[in-house]
């Protein structure tokens, strides 16, 4: 598999000096399978990118687009998505249903008039539609695994397995404790799920997560942020990392980083993880997502 990302940031797009070399796109993620065929993750403006690299390449298109929830850094670049205007191209787009809202109308409802020219129903691509829970189905030949994760939406993370490689997405998610289940009460069956799967609350995360060739978390606050902001959604960098220590996973790529975090200070960040990493004598690989980096298994 060959993973290349396209959007790293979270929450709003970032340009300026002080983001070009992690990037300022929101999230969306390139997987090439063993035989070329595409599924893309999330659409973020980092999509927009990915349609002008794939109409250079010429070809017709056929790609499965993995939502993991509809707050607008993962939407808003589909409407800019030039092969989405191109006839014969073809999307099957898998994500979750929220609060009786389909997937197509929640994206549908961001190409209204009054919010964009075009409508989704107008574009000349061939869209279908899947909604999921938590399960497992096939896309390309590849497995895919959804777990539900803590999220103030019903955000999915996926699991990607092909020909003996596993990639684990995790975009937007938060440690569960004590004070973020108080919280919760209108996820009680999701939380309930992770009370349940063991003693640590975070133990379904783990298992999800085992064993993963390359795991991409969410790592948008720093540990001193995260107590001002508990209930937003978002996980810390040394999270992230206790998330790929306790799953064992062979490299942890931090992901989804606050619009305002400057390029010096994710290098800051991955240097205490990988000083972390050495003093525990973890076997394990960890960096930040680079915009246009490309990470072959």
């Amino acid at each position: 598999m060959k993973i290349t990302f396209w959007g790293t940031r979270g929450s709003i797009p970032s340009p300026g000096l002080h983001t070009v070399r992690y990037g300022g796109n929101t999230p969306c993620i390139e997987i090439r399978l063993d035989d070329n065929s595409l599924i893309i993750l999330d659409a973020g403006t980092g999509i927009r990118m990915l349609g002008d690299k794939l109409l250079a390449e010429g070809n017709p298109i056929n790609a499965a687009l993995l939502i993991t929830h509809q707050h607008w850094d993962h939407i808003q670049g589909l409407p800019f998505f030039k092969p989405a205007f191109i006839g014969g191209n073809k999307f099957m787009v898998i994500g979750s249903s929220v609060r009786g809202i389909s997937l197509k109308r929640a994206l549908s409802n961001q190409t209204k008039r009054m919010y964009f020219p075009v409508r989704l129903k107008e574009m000349e691509a061939t869209f279908t539609f899947r909604s999921v829970k938590e399960e497992q189905f096939e896309v390309f030949g590849a497995t895919v695994n959804t777990i539900y994760v803590n999220h103030p939406v019903f955000a999915l993370g996926y699991r990607i397995h092909h020909r003996g490689c596993s990639v684990v997405y995790i975009s937007d998610n938060e440690p569960v404790d004590s004070q973020t289940i108080a919280q919760m009460s209108s996820k009680r069956s999701i939380i309930q799920s992770y009370i349940n799967h063991g003693n640590d609350l975070n133990q379904k995360l783990y298992d999800f997560c085992r064993g993963a060739d390359l795991l991409i978390h969410d790592s948008f606050f720093t540990p001193d942020e995260y107590v001002q902001h508990i209930g937003w959604g978002h996980s810390h960098y040394l999270f992230t990392l206790q998330v790929a220590r306790e799953a064992k996973v062979k490299h942890c790529v931090f992901f989804h980083h606050h619009p305002e975090r400057k390029d010096e200070e994710i290098d800051d960040m991955v240097q205490i993880c990988k000083r972390e990493i050495e003093r525990t004598n973890i076997a394990m690989e960890c960096s930040a997502a680079i915009e246009g980096q490309t990470i072959v298994l």
